[in-house]
């Protein structure tokens, strides 16, 4: 399926792993839609691995779904995702099993994008587990690509391989509408910042049709769930939100959204924000930054509509003053030209800068401006 923006939505795993019903599934679309979630553009509701019985059907040679979380059905969850407005995600993997040990998809690709397809499904993360050594896994993911466009149902392909084997390199001639390029997330704030910088190098093989991928968010997780881990503050929340925004990578919940906070309601539903992560263009921004400066990021993108996005992130334990100098964007002192900045977080005035610009940004956090360049 041609996917023209990054997805949106939200998936179990980061919160709440095995612990999943139809129940949870329910209450989340309702969350979704009551929070403001769907109209901000979050539509995907993605159910990860422990859905299914241990094994298939030994009839019809199905995966089952586990009559004790899903007592209904797959159909019945999906019917009423869809029924709120939504659209409904699942999970499954190209080994023999599951990463958390349930049947996985190896040999009964056709099989099971028909199934999906019979329960109603949009969107298929499809993992990278279990898989048989004698397996090239861009034959496995070209397979399940194809499985999907002969199900009769248009399904969104989130191929998640970890980043392995240059996966960037070649992972668009497999069908796949998104692609996970690094290992997992978990709230801390190194784990971000880590697989922020992991593709910053990275970021010019992602484009519509075939986005990076960079996992699930941890906003708004505060250490809770199945990767809570430490957790992070709203200053390193506030930090990964707009580096994923300004990658242009696909915006996947993973907080208890039924529970949320309103710095991270606030946060993730940022109207400029996710104007920026959802630019029909989707072209990686440009970094400047000294050679060895590992605990900032200075990014500046181009925006479609002829405006640009300007990020500046400290990520460093103290308060920074940080400097771009203009002319590493593209725009020297002679062009008579100057940036007009407004903050995004807040719509403050940032005010007209030419040249080069200061900013003083505290410890682990962010300012993001939208630029217009003017004559002054």
């Amino acid at each position: 399926m041609m996917v023209k923006r990054p997805p949106m939505g939200f998936n179990t795993w980061n919160t709440f792993g095995n612990r999943i019903d139809e129940k949870l599934i329910m209450e989340s679309a309702d969350a979704m839609v009551a929070s403001g979630l769907k109209d901000a553009g979050y539509e995907y509701l993605v159910i990860d691995d422990c859905w299914s019985k241990y094994e298939r059907d030994p009839e019809t040679g199905k995966i089952v779904p586990d009559p004790e979380k899903f007592p209904h059905g797959m159909r019945y969850v999906s019917d009423y995702v869809h029924s709120r407005g939504l659209k409904f995600g699942m999970y499954s993997c190209n080994g023999v099993r599951t990463c958390a040990d349930y049947p996985g998809s190896f040999d009964h690709e056709f099989l099971d994008a028909r199934t999906f397809a019979e329960y109603g499904v949009d969107y298929l993360k499809y993992d990278n587990c279990y898989r048989p050594g004698s397996a090239d896994q861009r034959t496995l993911y070209r397979r399940m690509g194809m499985a999907l466009r002969a199900s009769g149902r248009d399904i969104v392909f989130s191929a998640c391989n970890w980043g392995q084997d240059d996966v960037w390199s070649w992972i668009r001639s497999t069908g796949a509408s998104l692609y996970r390029s690094t290992g997992d997330i978990f709230d801390t704030p190194e784990s971000y910042r880590n697989i922020a910088r992991s593709q910053m190098d990275k970021l010019g093989a992602s484009a519509p049709g075939c986005f990076n991928d960079m996992d699930m968010l941890t906003v708004g997780m505060y250490g809770k769930g199945l990767v809570g881990s430490t957790g992070c503050g709203d200053a390193d929340y506030r930090s990964q939100f707009a580096l994923w925004c300004m990658f242009s990578c696909p915006l996947m919940l993973g907080c208890d959204i039924r529970s949320m906070n309103d710095a991270t309601r606030k946060l993730i539903t940022n109207p400029e924000l996710i104007r920026i992560d959802q630019d029909e263009e989707a072209r990686p921004p440009i970094f400047l930054q000294g050679e060895g400066e590992n605990d900032r990021i200075c990014a500046f993108k181009f925006l479609s509509d002829g405006d640009y996005a300007l990020g500046l992130f400290n990520l460093s334990e103290e308060d920074r003053d940080l400097v771009v100098l203009f002319n590493d964007t593209g725009l020297p002192a002679s062009a008579g030209y100057a940036f007009a900045l407004t903050n995004v977080f807040d719509g403050s005035d940032g005010g007209v800068h030419r040249e080069h610009l200061r900013v003083h940004v505290p410890a682990h956090d962010c300012v993001v401006y939208r630029v217009k360049l003017v004559q002054p």
